[in-house]
């Protein structure tokens, strides 16, 4: 009976030392029993997860997780802002992680309710954002040493940066447009708060869509009257529209100082839109293709 006691106590300590907690973006401390199977539901959690060396244990992933590209054999779960908690679960998930602003609401309740751990994590669109991402994924799966190694190799890419930017100065900054295309009838205009308008920033470029926060329905009117020097758009997006002659037919376009100099810049749309943990190159690309480049530029990861 002791020795049986003996063993009990000895399994019931080693069970609580695998579990812990984890502050996510909601303030909210998540107890992490497993992190055995993982649902991701959003692709820069993806990448993080990738490159924590925990891909192995990653068995869903929502419609923008496509990198790395060992990523897209995973089943889906949708899109991270049209989810279903009934898909999340068919796959039995023991940690699932995703953006604070993931959609709809009702689904984590759900999750959180079936016993599910749902970590959210920040989606700040800063370098300091960025790298609380990394640090919350990275202490959520409990790869704490990992996430700040890839802190610091972001810290390094960010210092490339600098250098570079300062070795080739430009005489002005540059205003630049992100649009966000979805179809010739689907277009927005995006400004502060919004990712890639955070990119830009970093990259050097001032936003041209001064007043506009977050992202509005473009109109010729508001494009003509931001009169940017550069535009930038996702790679799907700028596809949706029917590639740059299609873009340059969109009301305003080609009438902007970007359009009439077919300066276009066009990006992947994860490694543009998702400030993780290679924001630093990301904005590095931007800046040579906005800067030292002329007219149409394609930028791949």
């Amino acid at each position: 009976m002791k020795r049986l006691l003996l063993w009990l106590g000895v399994f019931g300590a080693l069970a609580s030392a695998q579990s812990y907690q984890v502050v996510d973006a909601r303030g909210k401390a998540v107890e992490v029993r497993s992190v055995e199977r993982i649902v991701s539901l959003d692709g820069i959690t993806t990448e993080i997860l990738f490159a924590l060396g925990v891909g192995e244990k990653v068995v869903g992933r929502d419609d923008s997780s496509y990198y790395p590209p060992e990523a897209q054999r995973l089943p889906s779960v949708g899109y991270q802002f049209r989810l279903s908690a009934e898909g999340i679960l068919s796959l039995k998930p023991t940690l699932v992680i995703g953006r604070e602003d993931v959609r709809p609401k009702e689904v984590v309740e759900q999750l959180e309710r079936a016993g599910v751990a749902v970590v959210l994590v920040p989606a700040t669109p800063s370098v300091e954002g960025a790298k609380a991402k990394i640090r919350t994924v990275a202490q959520a799966v409990g790869r704490v040493e990992q996430g700040e190694a890839l802190v610091r190799a972001l810290e390094r890419d960010l210092l490339l940066l600098k250098a570079f930017q300062a070795q080739h100065a430009p005489k002005g900054r540059l205003k630049a447009l992100f649009l966000y295309l979805r179809s010739p009838g689907t277009t927005y205009v995006c400004g502060e708060g919004s990712t890639p308008v955070g990119v830009m920033a970093l990259a050097g470029l001032d936003n041209a869509a001064q007043g506009i926060r977050e992202c509005k329905p473009m109109t010729a009117e508001s494009v003509v009257a931001a009169r940017p020097e550069v535009i930038v758009v996702f790679k799907k997006g700028l596809e949706s529209v029917g590639g740059l002659e299609g873009l340059l037919k969109l009301p305003g376009v080609a009438q902007t100082p970007a359009g009439e100099k077919r300066k276009v810049v066009t990006m992947d749309d994860l490694y543009l839109g998702s400030f993780g943990p290679r924001a630093g190159r990301a904005a590095l690309d931007l800046f040579r293709a906005a800067y030292l480049q002329e007219g149409f530029v394609e930028v791949g990861p």
